[in-house]
């Protein structure tokens, strides 16, 4: 399987309000660390849906290596 792009290896901090959103798994979006439908052209990867019922603080992945998708679980420190 090929291996992501990792656009930056420490976690992106985002401010959310509630509703659906789409992260970049393939790491080539330009609009990190949500998808633009970049993933298309590599044809390998799909985006993440998840979503939130309240406003709140995250941080996602920005490695693209977390075993919890979409959100940071450290795995940028083992790169």
């Amino acid at each position: 399987m090929a291996e992501p792009q990792s656009p930056q290896k420490s976690p992106y901090a985002v401010e959310l309000a509630p509703g659906d959103y789409w992260w970049c798994s393939c790491g080539l979006s330009k609009r990190q660390p949500f998808c633009d439908g970049s993933h298309k052209a590599a044809g390998v990867f799909s985006p993440v849906r998840f979503s939130t019922t309240e406003a709140q603080k995250v941080w996602l992945c920005g490695c693209k290596h977390s075993g919890n998708k979409p959100f940071c679980d450290g795995s940028h420190q083992k790169l």
